[in-house]
C-alpha cells in the first residue's frame, strides 16, 4: 500500500511540474500564475503547494534532482580514484551522453529550458540556493571519504560547483548561438580538461 502511494505521488508530482513548465516556456515564467499551473495540473492551489511550496521549485526542482550528485560521485568512486579524478570522468560521461546538466544538449526543449532560467531573476535566485546545497553535500563527502579538513573540503567543492556551472553555461550558450551539440562537442571535452587540470593543480596535496 505505502508503494501505491508513492507511485501516485511520484506521479501527481511529475504532472504537476509538467504543466507548469509547459505553461512558462509557452508564456513566459512571470506571466503564469499558480493558480493557471493548478488548473493545468487539474489540482487545487493547495495542493500545488503541497508538492512546491514556491512557484520558483516547479522549475528549480530539475536542478535539485542533481544536488547530491557530485557527493555520491566522491562516495562511490572506486578505490585508488581520487575524488577530482572520479568527477572529471562523470563529468566527461555527460558530455559523451549529452546530459543535460552540462549544458550539451540541444533537444529545443531544454534550451528553452535552460534560456527560461537564464534569463529568469527569480529562478537564478533559486539556482543559487541548488548550488549551496551542492556545495554542502560535495564538501561532507570530500570530508568522510577523502578526509579533507573542513576549510580545505568547502573551498573546494565551491570551486567544484562553480566550475561544472560555468561549462556548462559555455555549451549552452554556443548551442543557443547556433551551434549542434555534436559540433559543440571537442571544443566541450577540451574546455572540461583544461578546467579540471587547473583545479587538480590548484588543490595538488590537498584533496
Amino acid at each position: 500500500m505505502t508503494g501505491l502511494r508513492e507511485r501516485k505521488r511520484a506521479r501527481t508530482h511529475a504532472a504537476i511540474s509538467e504543466a507548469a513548465i509547459a505553461l512558462f516556456l509557452e508564456r513566459g515564467f512571470d506571466q503564469v500564475s499558480v493558480v493557471q499551473v493548478a488548473e493545468a495540473a487539474e489540482v487545487s492551489k493547495r495542493t500545488l503547494f503541497a508538492y512546491f511550496p514556491a512557484k520558483e521549485d516547479l522549475v528549480i526542482h530539475r536542478f535539485a534532482d542533481h544536488e547530491t550528485e557530485a557527493a555520491r560521485v566522491v562516495r562511490d568512486r572506486p578505490p585508488g580514484v581520487g575524488p577530482l579524478a572520479a568527477l572529471r570522468d562523470h563529468f566527461l560521461n555527460g558530455l559523451r551522453d549529452r546530459d543535460p546538466i552540462t549544458g550539451l544538449n540541444d533537444v529545443p526543449e531544454i534550451l528553452a529550458f535552460t534560456r527560461m532560467v537564464r534569463e529568469t531573476p527569480a529562478l537564478r535566485t533559486g539556482v543559487i540556493r541548488y548550488q549551496e546545497g551542492a556545495e554542502r553535500a560535495l564538501g561532507e563527502a570530500l570530508q568522510e571519504t577523502a578526509g579533507t579538513p573542513a576549510l580545505t573540503a568547502r573551498l573546494a567543492a565551491t570551486q567544484v560547483v562553480g566550475m561544472h556551472w560555468l561549462l556548462s553555461m559555455d555549451n549552452f550558450q554556443a548551442l543557443a548561438d547556433g551551434r549542434s551539440a555534436d559540433e559543440r562537442y571537442p571544443q566541450a571535452v577540451a574546455d572540461a580538461d583544461h578546467a579540471f587540470t587547473l583545479l587538480t593543480e590548484g588543490l595538488a596535496g590537498h584533496v
